[in-house]
């Protein structure tokens, strides 16, 4: 029934639990109540005083609620007589029908099934344990949040606000992509002009889109064994089939792919999951490869950010001269991955039709962040941020590999030139599933080598380590609980 009169402050709670402010959670309350029980336009409000008792906040928070929602038209403030449902409630919720609704469609006929695909699965609430060698997430501590929030205020001020707000169409950023442009890839040995440069939802992104261009139903894709699982899985949804090919220690051997290959998908400068560098020469015959059977070449050049040992090499788009390699890139690694900025990178035919696909998909990334992450680029922010990662990244791997030192698990793959992570291997007897799981009541989280290979099942001894999340002063122990488990179970 609407509500009239006077409102009960038990209307509204807040969870001190919570991780959001109790500021925020008071305004969702209310409008949230006042939406849900249609109160009637004019019923009061409890007073600032009674409300602030009931909850145990401060009145001063209360009123500041009170006040925004008079701004968004929930509330009105009368003289004197405190605050009431305004006349004018924004919106009204429609009651929900009661009924119950049986689906005739037979789901599994109709939809592939991609929940049992090869995946590398990664706990939402890694956070919560002590020693987190998973990869790809971000240490807070790492990250200059001064220096972001204001290249978000430069971003919503009034002289940018008009040009974010506008439907761009099929065009991206332009302060992001001359960036990009002009210090991004020349770092990469790359020349390209902003017609060959296209952002997207990440790297995830611009895989999909640059499979779903380039996918041949009648050549073969190669992938790398092990590899990123989502290669594959892309192609085999695109219906190109695949050739998975062993790697060795010099990355990708061009003399094992097929002549009908089509397409061939590599990250040549740190292999996925092993941290493997291709060589120079087998660039030079990859390329020349491509050349002579007239495939193209996927480059997924991730990480190469994170060079603290050595100088990363140069990329295969860099030596490509025949314009047969379409590059990905992205600054989820180097920034934080819930950031999802990527960019791919090809001839100005490829990247008009990527274009055209994405603004079928999504039009385009978020111009508010597309933005911030400009300014943070130009500024000089993310140079300097990249300098204190190296630093820190190099300490904790020093410290990783020494640990690992003396436990019986070995190192099998490191990226040369630095990265954020290892591969390693347990004793013949341990599956890594199992230890993974072993592990997980003592706090530490590892990453199963099997979603990597192309034949996951049996046992697989290997598994990566990361150490972008984990704290250096932690590594040390939780290595020992690695060892005492490997013991355990051997």
């Amino acid at each position: 029934m609407p509500l009239t009169g006077q409102i009960s402050p038990d209307m509204f709670f807040v969870d001190r639990n919570r991780r959001e402010p109790l500021q925020m959670q008071l305004t969702a309350s209310i409008t949230s109540a006042l939406l849900d029980t249609r109160a009637q336009p004019g019923s009061r409000m409890p007073s600032t005083r009674a409300l602030a008792t009931h909850l145990g906040l401060s009145r001063l928070t209360v009123t500041l609620v009170y006040q925004e929602l008079v701004a968004q038209g929930y509330l009105e403030s009368l003289p004197r007589s405190g605050f009431t449902v305004s006349q004018k409630v924004p919106h009204r919720r429609l009651e929900a029908i009661d009924q119950t609704a049986v689906s005739r469609v037979n789901w599994a006929a109709r939809l592939p099934d991609l929940t049992r695909r090869r995946r590398i699965v990664k706990p939402l609430d890694w956070r919560s344990y002590p020693y987190p060698f998973i990869y790809g997430q971000a240490d807070p501590k790492l990250f200059n949040h001064t220096a972001w929030r204001d290249c978000a205020r430069r971003a919503l001020g009034a002289r940018d606000f008009a040009e974010l707000a506008d439907d761009s169409l099929t065009q991206d950023d332009p302060v992001l992509v001359d960036y990009i442009c002009r210090n991004t890839l020349p770092r990469r040995g790359i020349r390209a002009r902003p017609e060959e440069v296209l952002i997207t939802l990440g790297a995830q992104n611009a895989l999909w889109i640059a499979v779903g261009l380039l996918a041949l139903p009648d050549r073969l894709a190669v992938v790398e064994d092990p590899g990123f699982p989502d290669f594959a899985e892309s192609l085999r949804l695109h219906g190109m089939p695949t050739l998975f090919v062993p790697t060795d220690a010099e990355g990708l051997n061009p003399d094992d792919l097929p002549p009908q290959t089509g397409l061939v998908l590599v990250a040549p400068s740190h292999s996925i999951p092993v941290g493997i560098t291709m060589t120079l020469e087998r660039r030079r015959a990859l390329l020349a490869a491509a050349d002579r059977h007239d495939f193209l070449v996927v480059e997924d050049d991730y990480e190469t950010e994170m060079s603290f040992l050595e100088p990363p090499s140069p990329s295969l788009k860099s030596l490509d001269a025949s314009g047969r390699v379409i590059y990905l890139g992205s600054f989820s690694k180097s920034l934080f991955p819930g950031l999802r900025i990527g960019y791919l990178v090809g001839p100005e035919p490829f990247i008009r039709q990527a274009r055209a696909l994405r603004a079928m998909m999504l039009r385009h990334a978020p111009g508010h962040m597309q933005r911030v992450t400009g300014y943070f680029l130009a500024l000089g922010h993310y140079d300097a941020h990249l300098v204190r990662l190296r630093e820190v990244f190099r300490r904790r791997r020093e410290t990783l590999v020494s640990a690992l030192s003396q436990t019986p698990l070995e190192v099998v793959g490191a990226a040369r030139h630095g990265g954020s992570s290892l591969w390693v291997a347990a004793p013949e007897t341990i599956d890594s599933a199992s230890f993974a799981e072993a592990l997980r009541p003592k706090g530490v989280l590892i990453e199963p080598g099997h979603p990597f290979f192309a034949a996951p099942d049996g046992i697989c001894r290997h598994f990566r380590l990361g150490y972008s999340s984990i704290s250096e002063d932690r590594i040390r122990a939780g290595v020992a609980h690695l060892a005492e488990t490997v013991a355990r179970l051997g």
